[in-house]
């Protein structure tokens, strides 16, 4: 099997878990043999991309780094999980401002090194924020970053299913949107369950506690993981960002919805999870569309998102939003 393209993909965090994985990934998947792994922690770095060596990946053209200059420079896809990760006892949020600080280097990088970077995917979190941030300071398009924000859609799936005792492939188009945190919301009415709309089994099939108890399942999906192994997820989030990536070098549709830059009437200024299209083009999305609860439950996501937002243009990370088209013209 040919790969997908021979041009560079930077892996940014390929020390850790979910670097490591989503490198072992995209070699799986022959998206590309040009792959270069990059961390500032240097003996970790070695023995991950030793680790890749001694997987005998036929063709794959593996080089790794710690210097940022060499690592983006003629970078062309970027997926970085180069920030702290969450620990037990922590939200999403709880990452804010060190991260940001992250985020906001990352852009400046992407800016100096790889101007013509074709498409990046941020997942460290809280990853709304971190993917504004590094938008706004890369220079980039909007079309041209994305977020990591379909594990909840994941989860909703598997949730659903472990209830049914069904095959996860009976849930279809299972969706939540806005924020990627507690704050998320959990759509109903775009499921179907072996074909019945999930609306219609809500109150019947799914009594509606045992509904708001998946509901929140979904949304502690993440310190589930924490609970039960003690870190935080790394195998999901690894395989579902380099499908995203996949998908923006031309490779097969990504199914789930992505962190996206939002600029409607009512949602704006902000990355969220939208209904999402991802291609060599980059990223659009469409207006989400929901019963009048799930609306309100989206609204109050962005509300939330917007908040933490303010807080970064607060800490001096970002400047104020009137400003930001002055650092990337593509904001304007």
């Amino acid at each position: 099997m040919a790969y997908l393209t021979t041009e560079k993909l930077t892996i940014v965090g390929a020390a850790g878990m979910i670097g490591s994985n989503m490198a072992q990934t995209a070699l799986m998947m022959k998206l590309t043999p040009n792959i270069c792994l990059y961390d500032p922690f240097a003996p970790a770095l070695e023995g991950v991309a030793e680790e890749l060596f001694h997987c005998g990946f036929e063709g794959a053209a593996i080089t790794f780094t710690s210097d940022v200059k060499e690592a983006l420079t003629g970078a062309k896809y970027i997926v970085s999980s180069g920030g702290a990760a969450r620990k037990a006892g922590m939200t999403r949020e709880d990452l804010l401002k060190g991260n940001a600080a992250i985020a906001e280097q990352l852009g400046k990088d992407i800016r100096t090194y790889c101007p013509d970077v074709k498409h990046v995917v941020v997942i460290f979190n809280p990853a709304d924020i971190t993917g504004l941030i590094t938008l706004i300071y890369s220079g980039l398009k909007p079309s041209q970053v994305t977020t990591l924000a379909a594990l909840d859609s994941t989860r909703l799936r598997s949730e659903l299913a472990k209830y049914l005792h069904i095959s996860p492939d009976e849930v279809c188009n299972s969706r939540t949107y806005g924020g990627h945190g507690e704050q998320m919301a959990v759509f109903a009415s775009t499921t179907t369950v072996q074909g019945k709309p999930l609306t219609e089994l809500i109150g019947t099939t799914i009594p509606e506690a045992d509904w708001e108890a998946i509901r929140q399942r979904v949304i502690q999906g993440g310190k589930n993981i924490i609970d039960l192994r003690g870190r935080s997820s790394f195998q999901s989030p690894a395989y579902v960002s380099i499908e995203m990536i996949a998908a923006a070098m031309g490779g097969p549709a990504f199914r789930w919805p992505a962190g996206v830059y939002v600029s409607t009437p009512e949602f704006n200024h902000i990355m969220m999870a939208m209904e999402t299209s991802i291609t060599r083009d980059g990223v659009s999305y469409k207006v989400v569309e929901g019963l009048p609860e799930e609306h309100a439950a989206l609204k109050k996501s962005y509300e939330h998102l917007c908040a933490l937002r303010d807080e970064v243009i607060s800490l001096g990370v970002l400047p104020p939003i009137a400003e930001w088209s002055k650092i990337n013209p593509n904001l304007e």
